[in-house]
């Protein structure tokens, strides 16, 4: 398939898309994806939330607060680099399924919103869905794993495609384009199709903040969010947090609130249809005042 067909195809496709039990119209407002990492080395807060006990319980708080899906992940992608050191471990598909399996089999009881699984690994994705997630966020974008989008069709789930350049242990060493955004756009060309060829009826593009990007890639990715809606599919955004917020204000991880509010509204008025973000409650409260200046303006 050509990348004009991939483009063709696609733009006719509804961003009204079903999660399990709920439908979100994704151009109605931003909706709000919670980070649930059950990892004892996350960038972010790694430790925090690795028994089942306290993942559940965050969970459950997430949701109140306003989260519209959750997003579990077993696996740390913390880069290697100068702030992270030789970066997270590699975890096997066993321990990370135990990780995250008792989560989701509790949560799919508990919860209303979608669950979504944050795996690279076919074999923890299939596990997953016949635990009761219904979306599987792929940070390779299918590249890792030619037996995620079999997978993924096989279960009539959804999968979130983001951009990431090389593996979480290379990314962050010295990462360069030729064209920023023509190179992921193609990325996402060659992912999508794969996606569609499969039969994958619902997909979100990721740009991939901080995966494979310099401090200058990602406020041009954020800034230029909009060119991406030539492919005609829903956009998720995660600047949470991020190293490059911390490098504006000159902060640690724990002083990036206002930072990362501050990016979020920026990927609302942007072009952005879902946040994934650690801070919901004032997420959202932010998100709310980005969409209705949005909605003035159109």
């Amino acid at each position: 398939m050509t990348p004009s067909g991939v483009l063709t195809h696609i733009a006719s496709h509804t961003q009204v898309y079903r999660f399990g039990k709920v439908a979100y119209d994704l151009r109605s407002r931003t909706h709000i994806m919670g980070i649930l990492n059950v990892t004892p080395d996350s960038f972010s807060d790694g430790g925090k939330y690795f028994s089942q006990e306290r993942a559940i319980a965050h969970a459950l708080e997430m949701v109140e607060e306003g989260a519209d899906i959750i997003d579990v992940g077993g696996e740390s992608t913390r880069p290697k680099s100068a702030s992270f050191g030789e970066g997270a471990e590699v975890v096997t598909a066993e321990e990370e399924l135990r990780r995250v399996i008792p989560v989701i089999e509790a949560l799919t009881k508990r919860v209303e919103v979608p669950i979504s699984i944050d795996t690279h690994k076919s074999s923890v994705a299939v596990k997953a869905l016949e635990a009761g997630a219904v979306i599987v966020n792929d940070i390779s974008g299918f590249t890792f794993d030619p037996e995620m989008p079999e997978v993924v069709a096989r279960h009539g789930a959804s999968a979130v495609i983001m951009h990431i350049k090389g593996t979480p242990k290379t990314m962050q060493l010295n990462p360069t384009y030729k064209d920023l955004f023509g190179d992921i756009i193609a990325h996402f060309q060659s992912s999508l199709a794969l996606g569609e060829q499969r039969g994958i009826a619902q997909m979100m593009i990721d740009p991939g903040i901080g995966f494979g990007k310099t401090q200058e890639h990602n406020l041009q990715l954020i800034a230029g969010l909009s060119r991406f809606a030539v492919l005609g599919y829903p956009v998720l955004v995660g600047p949470s947090r991020k190293t490059f917020i911390g490098n504006i204000l000159n902060l640690p991880l724990a002083e990036r609130l206002e930072g990362s509010l501050a990016a979020i509204v920026a990927c609302v008025l942007n072009g952005a249809h879902v946040v994934r973000v650690h801070d919901v409650r004032a997420a959202k409260r932010a998100v709310l005042v980005a969409d209705s200046i949005k909605r003035a303006e159109a």
